[in-house]
């Protein structure tokens, strides 16, 4: 929904941006013309580039505009890190949890790996970091209990490892192997914290 209290040109920009996000969705990127976004925003064909120079830039907007860091990020920051196995296991049912609520932001990245070949990351990344920092700050400072891996790594690992539960989810749905762990998660977590290997015999 646009906001009033936006300026007319703001609301018109939000306005194409809304109706760009349900085409998107609705039919995909390339067969979402910037005529149809501008007959969803109620423009004429002439007014969205007054805002947008072409459908690619509009979509470089929304897929910063909707990533879900927005809200994953306090919910990290926020989860105490004391104990970095507790902080690890909280933060990975919040990420899940956000994922969940967002399936919408799946197919943005669907269409941003697709059609762009992953162009638009690293602008999202440039936003990211800079807000992961406390959390990246969490983990140096719980030095004494990690192996010697750079912080931002652990971080990367973190992320990488939860999304990537998240489409194996989205894969096995509706296969015998949806039903077979169902408590998978927690064992993501004991990958990402202790591995697969067992230690060695009389080791710790």
């Amino acid at each position: 929904m646009v906001s009033s209290s936006l300026s007319k040109g703001e609301r018109t920009r939000q306005a194409i941006l809304e109706a760009a996000y349900e085409l998107f969705l609705e039919q995909g990127y390339a067969a979402t013309s910037m005529r149809q976004i501008a007959e969803r925003a109620g423009l004429a064909l002439g007014g969205i580039y007054n805002h947008f120079p072409n459908k690619e830039a509009i979509f470089g907007e929304l897929i910063l505009d909707r990533h879900p860091y927005r809200q994953v990020l306090p919910i990290l920051r926020e989860t105490p890190a004391d104990d970095p196995e507790t902080f690890v296991r909280a933060a990975a049912r919040a990420m899940v949890a956000e994922l969940d609520r967002r399936p919408d932001f799946i197919k943005l990245m669907f269409i941003e790996i697709v059609e762009f070949s992953g162009r638009n990351l690293p602008k999202i990344a440039t936003h990211i970091l800079p807000e992961a920092l406390p959390i990246i700050e969490k983990f140096n400072a719980r030095q004494g209990l990690l192996r010697e891996i750079p912080p931002a790594v652990l971080f990367r690992a973190f992320l990488g490892l939860f999304f990537s539960y998240y489409m194996t989810e989205l894969m096995i749905a509706g296969t015998p192997f949806a039903a077979t762990q169902p408590e998978v998660l927690d064992h993501f977590v004991e990958i990402f914290l202790h591995g697969i290997l067992k230690p060695p015999a009389g080791g710790s």
